[in-house]
């Protein structure tokens, strides 16, 4: 009988020491969503992969949810606990009068708005990738009516058609901004998926001749087109930075998790950026596949 409790009770312990050496058990899942553009989705599954490689579950319903009005009310409430965000465009989204040309400022600021956000709202380190909004015409545009900036667009904007983000009206950094800055009206602007095929397929067939894209936009060094150069700052520094929601942090070692989320973070650059857009656009890769080979090739799964 003494031996069965000894057999038992060391039974016992082997599993107790097993819970202990895993951290408790299995990691809860993590549900990942973003914006609606393919930099934004490949983003947000490159960090899955880099967590699914280390043991966590990742939940990718809410991947290319809708535009950051949608997403961001989607994350205060609890309908996904990370997503990447540009930081800027983020910040502005809640504060436009906050916005600047320096990351380390634009993070700050959107970490003190976030702390009050459903129930809590980290911003992990940012990244050296940076992805502006830019205003985009093809060199015969820029040629025959002399456009180099979007100053120089106030000018002959009635002969222009402008494409814009479809959350142009309400977002900060675009109407109201350019019109502010530029005394450019865009009020009957064409709304379109701005850094998407539909706005490069608009600009290509003349649909639009001025086109809201993203700065890492691989089309635009393809067709040699030209980026107005955004002389008034209305832009804000926009880097790529992981926001997850505190409520799921507090489940985890929080250390390990955003070391993993971070090393991701610093490894990226606009350069590889470009690249990987490139491989989506052109080289019609999966956004699955580009985001294992970039992982894989930086020695991050």
């Amino acid at each position: 009988m003494r031996q069965s409790r000894m057999l038992a009770l060391g039974a016992s312990l082997l599993v107790l020491l097993s819970a202990c050496s895993t951290g408790g058990g299995s990691k809860p899942t993590i549900k990942i969503g973003s914006d609606g553009f393919y930099e934004s989705k490949l983003m947000a599954e490159i960090y899955g992969q880099a967590l699914e490689s280390k043991g966590y579950t990742v939940d990718r319903t809410a991947i290319g949810l809708g535009a950051r009005k949608v997403t961001a009310a989607a994350l205060e409430s609890g309908q996904f606990d990370l997503k990447p965000e540009y930081i800027g465009s983020g910040l502005a989204y809640y504060d436009p009068t906050k916005t600047t040309s320096d990351p380390a400022v634009n993070s700050a600021a959107l970490q003190a708005i976030l702390n009050g956000k459903g129930g809590g709202i980290t911003v992990l380190d940012y990244s050296p990738a940076a992805d502006q909004n830019a205003f985009v015409v093809t060199k015969a545009t820029a040629d025959s009516l002399h456009l180099a900036t979007l100053s120089d667009a106030k000018a002959v904007q009635a002969q222009l058609k402008f494409g814009v983000a479809t959350d142009c009206a309400t977002n900060p950094v675009c109407a109201k901004a350019i019109n502010t800055a530029y005394g450019v009206d865009l009020s009957n602007a064409l709304p379109l998926s701005a850094c998407d095929q539909p706005m490069v397929d608009a600009l290509t067939a003349g649909t639009v001749t001025v086109g809201e894209l993203c700065s890492t936009q691989p089309d635009i060094l393809k067709n040699g087109w030209v980026v107005l150069t955004d002389d008034k700052h209305t832009q804000p520094a926009d880097n790529i930075a992981p926001l997850v929601r505190n409520d799921y942090l507090a489940k985890v070692d929080k250390t390990s998790f955003d070391k993993i989320l971070n090393d991701v973070s610093a490894k990226m650059t606009t350069d590889a950026l470009l690249k990987l857009n490139a491989e989506f656009v052109f080289d019609k890769k999966d956004i699955p596949v580009i985001a294992k080979e970039w992982l894989t090739a930086n020695g991050l799964v």
